[in-house]
C-alpha cells in the first residue's frame, strides 16, 4: 500500500511511503477490536471499590424485637441491610479486573483499527519533525496546517520527543505516543491518526514480527 507523505505545513511532498497490506489493508475484525478495548479499559480500573457489609458497620448486635408475636416481620440487629444505616448486602469488594488476551488477537485488533482509519481517510503520514522548544502555539500551527484544528488527533512519532509532548499537553484533543506504545483504544478514540514516516515503518516492523 502506498500513502502520500506531507510535511508539517500540510503540503504534499510528492513522495509516497510503502507499507505492507497486513498493516493497513486488512479486513477489520470487530470482535478482536472489542476484546482489545475491553481489556484495555478493564486494566485501567483500580478495583478499589468497597462497601461495608453488616459485620463491618458500627452498631449494636442486640436483637431489635422478639421473633414472634409483634404482627410485623422478624428483625435482627440494627446492622441489617433491610434497615436504613445498616450494612449493604453483597456490596462491591476490592478486585483485580485484569484479564489476558493473546498477542495475535491484540495485533489483529490494532491493524483492524488502523485499517478502519485508512478507509475513513483518517490516517495521515508526515515527515519526521520536532520542535526546538516546547510551545503550544507550535502544535496549534501544525494542526491548523493539517486542517485538524477541531478534531481529536493522535500523533504517533518515532520517539517520545519531549518538546512535542509538552507542546501538545495543554490541548485536550491532542495525544502523542510512539509506535511501540500505541494501542487500539487510542486509535479508535481519535478522529485522525498522524504518523511520522519513521514511526509508520517501525510499527510495520513491530507488527510483522509479532
Amino acid at each position: 500500500m502506498e500513502l502520500r507523505v506531507y510535511n508539517v505545513n500540510g503540503i504534499d511532498t510528492g513522495r509516497t511511503i510503502s507499507v505492507s497490506d497486513s498493516l493497513l489493508g486488512v479486513e477489520p475484525n470487530d470482535h478482536a477490536i472489542w476484546l482489545d478495548v475491553k481489556q484495555y479499559l478493564a486494566n485501567q480500573r483500580q478495583g478499589t471499590h468497597k462497601a461495608k457489609e453488616r459485620s463491618e458497620v458500627s452498631g449494636s448486635t442486640r436483637k431489635l424485637k422478639r421473633q414472634k408475636g409483634t404482627g410485623g416481620a422478624r428483625a435482627g440487629d440494627i446492622n441489617s441491610p433491610t434497615i436504613v444505616g445498616g450494612g449493604r448486602a453483597f456490596g462491591p469488594r476490592p478486585r483485580d479486573y485484569y484479564f489476558k488476551l493473546n498477542k495475535k488477537v491484540k495485533r489483529l485488533a490494532r491493524v483492524s483499527a488502523l485499517s478502519y482509519k485508512v478507509k475513513e481517510d483518517g490516517l495521515i503520514v508526515v515527515e519526521d519533525f520536532n520542535f526546538e522548544a516546547p510551545k503550544t502555539k507550535n502544535m496549534l500551527k501544525v494542526l491548523a496546517d493539517l486542517k485538524l484544528a477541531e478534531k481529536k488527533s493522535l500523533f504517533i512519532l518515532n520517539n517520545q520527543d519531549n518538546c512535542v509532548i509538552l507542546s501538545a499537553r495543554n490541548l485536550p484533543n491532542v495525544s502523542v505516543t510512539d509506535a511501540k506504545s500505541v494501542n487500539t483504544y487510542q486509535v479508535l478514540r481519535a478522529n485522525n491518526v498522524i504518523f511520522s514516516e519513521t514511526a509508520l515503518k517501525e510499527l510495520d516492523t513491530i507488527l510483522a514480527n509479532s
